[in-house]
């Protein structure tokens, strides 16, 4: 069922999502995402009914992620440790920054092939300049980013303008950025084959923690901002006379918002690094027991991954143009029709998706302090992708949020360093490449019988 307004023209143009960005106007029934009227309960209802009715979000992925804690923590004790904690919000953080770009593109039906690649391309030149050029990371971190958005433009452009599907201009994309990456590395000024970084602001992107009491400081930004934002949306919507969450719904929220943030920081706060590990050092003809320094603190990854976070929810659910997004997912005939520039929008996610993949290949080349002409190949894309369908994005447009990225990259990530403890040995990667297959198949036959359920429910 499509639900639209009209406008001060009197053009119907499909309504936006609800405050959660989480479903398409076009893919769920109002009186399915809409706000209730009633109090806690009522919600707790509604939101059951969704989930009967096909509508499940990210709560298969929440669900697996709790299960597959829950089996590789039994298997290993290592698993739960302070120190795989930390590893893993870190190693899932390329990923979820790529995934975050696709999101955009999946939305709309689309598909980025060439999103590794492309952050390869960034990475290799943010580390030519560094490196061979003497650019300081400003610099260097800037021409990579622009790079991104380069890319991302062209890619649009050719998919737009020039009618070619994005699966073939993006699936020849990614095998020239593969060609530029290794021109990039075996040329220019510096070391080639294997380009080193040494800037330790790059390096410390990924490897570096925040100082305890700024970790503390994220979590109360973060909580009254949140709590903020929950509150002007109930007290505008009550204003003008429309149905909104109760103040009850809110505070849960706001209350488990700070249980997870504040145990994580906790944890995150420890020394992680073990005790002793000293050793004596010559200094000054001395011999003196030097003791490494505390590693400790929130890795400061998970602050970008925040900001980028609220950046893109802010984006779809707060602007106009988050509204022509999953208008243009939904039916892009019908946001023709309706006045919204649909070349334009689609041009713009491929340039976010770029722009994304270049965040997500610094972090890469910040992980190994390097670059080389494999970085951004292999399976980064494909984990990308599956990150983003994993955690409730769907391959059919329309449907999709930020926090998708973030909740599968997890997924990814736990089976990934889970599995590496688990089996051992010669097959150890090949059965890990296996599970996270089936895990992408599922997730993207759970997202098509959803889609059927909510079809044979009316919500679609």
């Amino acid at each position: 069922m499509t639900t639209s307004r009209e406008g001060t023209s009197g053009v119907s143009t499909p309504l936006p999502p609800d405050d959660d960005g989480a479903d398409s106007p076009v893919h769920s029934g109002v009186a399915a995402t809409a706000p209730i009227e009633g109090g806690l309960m009522d919600y707790f209802n509604n939101y059951r009914q969704r989930v009967r009715s096909g509508e499940m979000g990210s709560l298969p992925a929440i669900a697996g992620l709790i299960v597959l804690v829950i089996v590789f923590w039994l298997a290993h004790s290592t698993f739960g440790s302070l120190a795989n904690f930390s590893d893993l919000l870190k190693q899932a953080s390329p990923t979820v920054f790529i995934a975050m770009g696709l999101v955009f593109v999946l939305l709309l039906g689309e598909i980025d092939l060439a999103a590794g690649t492309a952050g390869g391309v960034c990475a290799t030149l943010m580390a030519r300049v560094s490196v061979g050029y003497g650019w300081s990371w400003p610099f260097a971190i800037g021409i990579a980013l622009i790079a991104g958005l380069v890319i991302g433009f062209g890619t649009g452009t050719l998919c737009a303008k020039v009618r070619i599907p994005s699966f073939v201009v993006t699936l020849a994309l990614f095998l020239a950025f593969q060609g530029v990456t290794l021109f990039i590395v075996l040329n220019g000024k510096g070391s080639h084959g294997n380009i080193s970084i040494n800037d330790s602001f790059i390096t410390n992107l990924y490897n570096g923690q925040m100082a305890p009491w700024l970790g503390w400081l994220m979590v109360v930004v973060l909580v009254i901002g949140y709590a903020a934002i929950k509150a002007e949306q109930v007290i505008s919507r009550t204003r003008a006379g429309l149905t909104a969450e109760p103040m009850a719904l809110v505070g849960v929220k706001v209350v488990g918002l700070i249980i997870i943030a504040g145990i994580s920081v906790w944890l995150l706060n420890k020394n992680r690094g073990g005790k002793g590990g000293g050793q004596l050092v010559n200094i000054n003809g001395k011999l003196t027991f030097v003791t490494p320094p505390a590693l400790q603190g929130v890795p400061w990854v998970v602050l970008i991954t925040l900001f980028f976070l609220v950046l893109w929810t802010f984006v779809l659910t707060k602007t106009r143009y988050g509204r022509h997004v999953y208008a243009v997912g939904g039916n892009a005939e019908a946001a023709r029709r309706a006045g919204i520039r649909v070349d334009r929008i689609r041009i713009s996610v491929f340039v976010i998706s770029s722009f994304m993949a270049a965040v997500g290949g610094i972090l890469l080349a910040s992980n190994t302090h390097s670059v080389d002409a494999n970085i951004g190949g292999g399976n980064v894309l494909l984990l990308a992708v599956g990150a983003a369908v994993i955690g409730g994005t769907s391959l059919f447009g329309g449907r999709g949020r930020p926090l998708d990225a973030i909740i599968g990259g997890l997924v990814v990530a736990v089976i990934a360093n889970g599995m590496a403890d688990l089996v051992q040995g010669n097959n150890r990667d090949s059965i890990q490449y296996i599970v996270t297959g089936a895990v992408l198949l599922l997730a993207a036959a759970v997202d098509a019988l959803s889609r059927r359920r909510a079809g044979a429910s009316g919500l679609v």
